[in-house]
């Protein structure tokens, strides 16, 4: 595919039509990590979190964002989702923790926009409840990992 698909013959922003696409499952996995100072990522592990468990609300406010994707990104298709997982995993070696989301639905369209809404978000909270210790962490490597279903199949990054 040579041409973006949310702009019409005139140039104008809309909504791709897929009323003629079939249901089909649909997967996508995104990943991307947050980088921190190495006590921050003690407190994180240790559960010594002055706000609680931090990987337990970014869990939640992961799935919450893929679920209101379509409101976030005007031109998303809001979509019945099947599953999202959302993983953590501590990199001790380079003081960050790695996330990994899982998003599936059966449907006409893609959920690679609700598997990396998710990712940020989950990022962007534990950044929320740990900034008052560390304003210095970075999210970074934000990027779609794997997409299944649909016209074009199975694609995974190089």
């Amino acid at each position: 595919m040579n041409q973006f698909t949310h702009f019409d013959d005139s140039g104008h922003a809309h909504m791709v039509d897929v009323a003629g696409k079939s249901d089909t499952r649909r997967i996508a996995v995104a990943a991307g990590r947050i980088v921190m100072q190495p006590a921050t990522l003690k407190m994180i592990l240790d559960g010594n979190a002055k706000k609680g468990d931090v990987l337990g609300v970014a869990r939640i406010a992961a799935i919450t964002a893929s679920k209101r994707t379509a409101d976030l990104i005007p031109l998303c298709h809001p979509l019945a989702l099947t599953r999202v997982a959302v993983e953590f995993l501590a990199e001790e070696a380079g003081s960050a923790i790695e996330c990994r989301v899982t998003a599936e639905t059966v449907g006409k369209t893609g959920v690679e926009m609700e598997a990396l809404t998710a990712l940020s978000v989950g990022l962007l909270t534990i950044y929320d409840m740990c900034k008052a210790v560390d304003r210095g962490m970075r999210m970074e490597n934000i990027r779609l990992l794997e997409k299944q279903g649909g016209k074009s199949g199975h694609w995974r990054a190089d």
